[in-house]
């Protein structure tokens, strides 16, 4: 991986520093994947086709201008923050020479075209793997690269109810409400953009120390279902299916959800005995912890039905803020359930820093949902590179990265292949 500065280079420096990133993706996934490497110190650049762009671009709602006209979608703007764009019509002969041009400069390509596609450019690993040996190229796609549905399209919720997620999501058997739930947010997506991002992270490691690429092929189906983790064990141990919980936990009982005075709602989690005692203390309900039916963690989780009403009678009588102040006292593990504002909102949000602002062409200031993932030596007030507009950077690549005389540059855009 190259350390030298270029036009591409990231204002963030960080343990991907130096490394340039090809990112032929769209939606959410992939883009998610370069985001997670450019807020690592990675270079990336991202393709786009000319007058579009990447289909998340005309995705609802979108962003509100100063002036009150429309901006960007606020979908494109959470998951391209750190690149910098340009377009290139790879259908095109010439589009396809600029993209193996980059290739050859790159450390990483992440693509998730339907399987095939890009092999009819010659833009699949085989044939870039032949100009830049070292390149790893990694491929996102709804089924991966074999199996009988490689072949199909698909969009997150798909996958989450294809993988068993949405399985074990919502109100339990028997309850009002009940029956499979998609989670909020597009889980598959995260779910698959974090484990292309780990895998690339160990591909960089082989290409620094032995010097070759890899190809990588990640499916959403796939990072869907390895997510169900302890409940698919659950399953292959006891040849049972889990059950959907609702609010409740996986460990330890009580575990869930339960409204207070003030219509606001309370998450208790007790997770093993101790907690349970120092739970009943704060609350009142000693005397629960002397029946035998709620002793142990087994015995409460067996008679959950019959403990959680209980508790709810209780925590009904007085308003949220009071049981979080007696609960965090006692150390039992509690939380309000919030919504986005209220997470903003609270002191924790600024201290652990899970909003980043960057400038903007279009906004005075932009605020983005920061990475999580902190380097303790990373500088604090490196400000990222905003999600780019459509080939803002096209020029400057062509010309910078490239080295393509102005006459050149012309001539593409003369055949709009760029």
């Amino acid at each position: 991986m190259s350390k030298t500065a270029s036009a591409t280079s990231n204002p963030v420096s960080g343990p991907l520093d130096g490394v340039k990133v090809l990112d032929m993706s769209r939606i959410l996934a992939a883009p998610w994947t370069a985001q997670l490497l450019a807020d690592m110190g990675a270079e990336v650049i991202k393709v786009e086709r000319p007058g579009l762009g990447d289909d998340s671009r005309r995705l609802t709602p979108y962003s509100k201008l100063p002036d009150g006209s429309r901006g960007e979608s606020t979908f494109y703007l959470s998951a391209n923050r750190g690149k910098r764009s340009i377009t290139i019509d790879i259908s095109k002969p010439e589009g396809q020479e600029l993209i193996r041009k980059l290739a050859a400069q790159s450390d990483v390509l992440i693509e998730n075209y339907k399987v095939g596609d890009l092999k009819r450019y010659g833009l699949d690993y085989e044939s870039l793997s032949k100009i830049n040996p070292r390149l790893i190229y990694c491929s996102v796609t709804g089924f991966g690269q074999t199996g009988p549905y490689a072949p199909r399209p698909g969009y997150d919720n798909i996958f989450q109810a294809m993988s068993g997620i949405m399985s074990v999501t919502g109100a339990p058997a028997g309850e009002k409400g009940e029956g499979p739930t998609k989670i909020g947010n597009s889980m598959s997506d995260m779910l698959a953009g974090l484990f292309a991002a780990v895998g690339i992270c160990a591909a960089l490691r082989d290409q620094t120390t032995e010097g070759k690429g890899r190809y990588i092929d990640v499916a959403l189906l796939d990072s869907s279902f390895a997510s169900l983790s302890h409940l698919i064990q659950w399953y292959l141990s006891l040849n049972e299916i889990p059950p959907r919980r609702g609010a409740e936990g996986n460990g330890g009982m009580p575990a869930g959800l339960f409204r207070c005075a003030d219509g606001k709602d309370l998450v208790i989690t007790a997770g093993n005995d101790a907690q349970w005692l120092r739970l009943a203390e704060a609350i009142g309900v000693m005397h629960l912890t002397t029946e035998e039916r709620f002793k142990t963690v087994a015995n409460r989780s067996d008679n959950r039905r019959q403990l959680m009403p209980l508790l709810d009678d209780v925590l009904i009588t007085r308003p949220l803020a009071h049981w979080l102040e007696l609960l965090d006292k006692a150390g039992v593990p509690a939380g309000p359930v919030n919504n986005i504002a209220d997470v903003l909102e609270d002191e924790n949000a600024e201290i652990r820093g899970l909003t980043v602002t960057v400038p903007h062409p279009q906004f005075p200031e932009l605020k983005t949902v920061a990475s999580p993932i902190k380097f303790a030596d990373m500088a604090e007030d490196a400000v990222p590179l905003p999600p780019p507009l459509l080939g803002e950077h096209t020029d400057l690549i062509l010309r910078e990265v490239l080295q393509l005389a102005p006459a050149e540059i012309a001539a593409l855009k003369d055949k709009k292949v760029v």
